[in-house]
């Protein structure tokens, strides 16, 4: 005993003596925790299914993005031979929280033989047009303003059916070197525009 009056080791029952609690109330006991258990784990579980619902619908959106961005891009001419490197970021500026956040100036590279080659045909096809002293498609006004649109990314189809309409050649826009088939009306425009500046 200590200076309470308390037994220093045990309780000082014995148990022997006292009365069990009554089954019912055991089994009381035990559906509460039963029901509320499983109320918790159908709670979460649905909590769980939404949340696994809406980033399944992100991702199929991030995705249907992806593939539009990717026709845009396949779209652009000259692209094919861009060839961007894998960037390698060290693990210490991971866990220091240092990204970097755009690619650098090395990290895209162009193979020279595809560009020399590019480069070559380009040379080639302005030699040709100047020797022959023929307005090329790129150069007309008419159909410059489509080849940006092109370019841009405008679905070839809506900028050929606007062509159409106003009665030009559609087929034109894959052969920007091509001559222009009707140089006269590009001279008729120019001196039309002229004049209504000089008015």
């Amino acid at each position: 005993m200590d200076e309470d009056g308390l037994p220093i080791v045990g309780s000082g029952i014995d148990l022997t003596k006292v009365p069990p609690i009554q089954q019912k109330r055991t089994v009381a006991f035990l559906n509460q925790f039963v029901v509320h258990s499983v109320q918790f784990l159908n709670r979460f579980a649905t909590v769980c299914e939404e949340k696994l619902s809406a980033l399944s619908l992100r991702i199929q959106q991030i995705e249907t993005t992806l593939n539009i961005l990717e026709a845009k891009l396949s779209s652009i001419p000259g692209l094919e031979d861009v060839k961007v490197e894998a960037q390698h970021i060290s693990e210490s500026n991971i866990s220091n929280g240092h990204l970097p956040s755009q690619p650098d100036a090395q990290s895209v590279v162009v193979s020279p033989q595809s560009d020399n080659n590019s480069m070559n045909d380009g040379i080639l096809q302005k030699e040709e047009a100047k020797s022959e002293n023929i307005t090329t498609v790129s150069k007309d006004p008419r159909y410059a303003r489509y080849l940006k649109m092109v370019q841009v990314g405008v679905p070839v189809m809506a900028i050929k059916n606007k062509m159409i309409a106003e009665g030009l050649n559609p087929d034109l826009l894959e052969t920007p070197d091509a001559p222009v088939p009707d140089g006269e009306p590009e001279a008729e425009e120019s001196s039309d525009s002229e004049s209504s500046f000089s008015d």
